[in-house]
Parts: C-alpha cells; sequence; structure tokens
C-alpha cells in the first residue's frame, strides 16, 4: 500500500515538474516587455476613465500614446479632453514630443425647445430615459427632434458638468464641462455638440436641430428654425450653411460679430456670455416718424373723448 502511495506522489510530482519546467520556458519564448513610459504616461493622465479620448480608459490611451509615439513619431489625433493641453504637454515630455496646443471644447445644447417655447401637447408617463422615450413618441411638445427632458445626459456625466432646469425642462452644461462627449453620446436627438469655448468664452450657435420646413417647425416650436437663409446671407465669412431647412455655424469660421443674431426672425441663434448691446441710436427721420405717429394717437383719442 505504501509503495502504491510513494508511485503515485512520484508520478504526479514528476507531472508538476515537467509542467513547470515547460510554463517556464513558453514564459519565456512569450514574455512581452512593456514600454515603461506606459506607465508614466498613465500617471501624468487625470485617471477619469471616462472614454473622451477614444479609448476606454486611461491605461488604453496611455498604451496608444506610447505606441504611437514610437511607430509613428507623432501624437497628432490623440488628446485627453479632461486634462487639456497641460496634461498632453506633459506626455509629450514624457515621450520626447512637442504636442499641438487645442481649442479648449465645450458641450452646447442645441434646442430651446422650453415649457414655454413648446407648450406641452401630451403627457409623458414611462421610465424615466431619453433613450426609451425616444422610441415611443416624438415628445411632448410634438417635435420629433428636440429635446425630451428625461435627463440621460446628467446621468452619465461623471463631473457634475450638467443638469436639468426644472422651469425650462433643458438640460444646462456648467462651466466645469470637460467635454468628454459622453452626454453627447448619451442623447438620442442628438442635440448636443461639443464646440470651441471660444474667445472669453463667449459662443454662437443655433440652437436647433429641427430640419423640417418652416411652418411644421413652427407649429411645435416658437423659437424653430425656418432655414429662411437671412443669417446665412448677411454673414461675410461663410460661417453658416443652410442644409434640410437648417441653418448650423462653423465655430472654426465664425468671428462672433453677431450680425446673424439680428437678422434671425425666430430668435433660434443662441448668443453666450456677451454683454447686453446698446441701444442703437435712432435715425433723425425714425424719430420724425414716431412724433407723427404719437400725434396722430392723440389727435384721435381726442375725438374718440369728444364723442
Amino acid at each position: 500500500m505504501n509503495h502504491i502511495l510513494i508511485i503515485a506522489v512520484s508520478t504526479l510530482g514528476g507531472l508538476g515538474l515537467i509542467s513547470a519546467i515547460i510554463l517556464y520556458f513558453i514564459a519565456k519564448k512569450f514574455k512581452v516587455i512593456e514600454d515603461p513610459n506606459i506607465d508614466l504616461v498613465e500617471e501624468a493622465l487625470p485617471s477619469a476613465n471616462c472614454g473622451g479620448c477614444g479609448f476606454p480608459g486611461c491605461r488604453a490611451f496611455a498604451e496608444a500614446t506610447t505606441k504611437s509615439a514610437r511607430d509613428e513619431k507623432t501624437l497628432e489625433g490623440l488628446f485627453c479632453p479632461v486634462g487639456g493641453n497641460e496634461v498632453m504637454k506633459e506626455v509629450g515630455g514624457i515621450l520626447g514630443l512637442e504636442v499641438e496646443e487645442q481649442d479648449p471644447m465645450i458641450a452646447v445644447i442645441r434646442c430651446n425647445g422650453s415649457f414655454a417655447n413648446t407648450p406641452a401637447k401630451v403627457k409623458f408617463d414611462g421610465i424615466s430615459s431619453c433613450s426609451f422615450a425616444n422610441n415611443l413618441f416624438s415628445g411632448e411638445g410634438g417635435c420629433m427632434f428636440g429635446c425630451l427632458g428625461q435627463g440621460d445626459c446628467v446621468d452619465v456625466c461623471d463631473f457634475d458638468a450638467i443638469y436639468m432646469n426644472p422651469e425650462t425642462g433643458l438640460p444646462v452644461v456648467k462651466d466645469n464641462c470637460t467635454a468628454c462627449g459622453a452626454c453627447v453620446d448619451a442623447c438620442p436627438r442628438n442635440i448636443i455638440e461639443l464646440r470651441k469655448r471660444g474667445i472669453k468664452d463667449r459662443r454662437i450657435f443655433v440652437s436647433c436641430v429641427n430640419t423640417e420646413k418652416g411652418a411644421p417647425a413652427k407649429k411645435n416650436c416658437d423659437v424653430a428654425c425656418i432655414g429662411c437663409t437671412k443669417c446665412e446671407k448677411v454673414c461675410k465669412f461663410d460661417a453658416i450653411t443652410i442644409k434640410d431647412f437648417l441653418a448650423y455655424i462653423d465655430f472654426n469660421k465664425c468671428t462672433l460679430c453677431r450680425k446673424c443674431i439680428d437678422e434671425c426672425p425666430t430668435n433660434s441663434i443662441w448668443e453666450v456670455n456677451f454683454k447686453p448691446r446698446k441701444p442703437k441710436a435712432k435715425k433723425p427721420d425714425e424719430n420724425k416718424s414716431e412724433e407723427k405717429e404719437k400725434k396722430l394717437a392723440d389727435i384721435n383719442s381726442g375725438k374718440a373723448d369728444e364723442n
């Protein structure tokens, strides 16, 4: 009995030893030596793991930047929106490359379909989710392009940079937005866009994505873009284009002159962080015309009193 036990133990021990030797040589043969720069780059990153860079996490982004620096000798197309230019400068220093600075971006809400501008025609009673509601109906106000107001964009934001305004029913982006793009991906109506923050944090954009013709668009929203082309005609910098009855302002071409805002008949163009405009001085002819109208009104009023 002892003899059998010794044989069994010896056999198992021998198999274990042989397996260990085989595994050792396999590990040596297929050993992957990881670039130490990956760890250094990962340490320089903000560890947000938000996916705003286009990779599943900071570790994956560190691997991609290190590989690109080694193989392509460039970091073009690779950027951490949360860390911004400062972090990317540090990453470039680790990898021995210069990184071109990028303009800071921020999310904007391209919908002004508030409770006041888009009165509710129906009441949504279901799961509080924009993606769910989007599959069921066009929206409480009837606009099939506008915000559904269920806050999916708020739920996915890891930086507390967006909230729902209870007075308007629309999301509001705060200044601490990192432009990670999570809210952009979460919105089933595609009303959230990443745009340049602009000089002095000023921005001009069309707050509408409705591609219907003027009449149907206005039927559901008082401030819908109707594609009238007035803004396009007044822009001297070719920053505005009209497609499918909808205006779009190219933030790379826009000079923030604000001429398009005066021309928009539906007030669908937003201006953010601008100082209030001074009232325009009236021409002498306009003053005379107003005086005549006032006198005429007084006369008519007097006649009405006499009668």
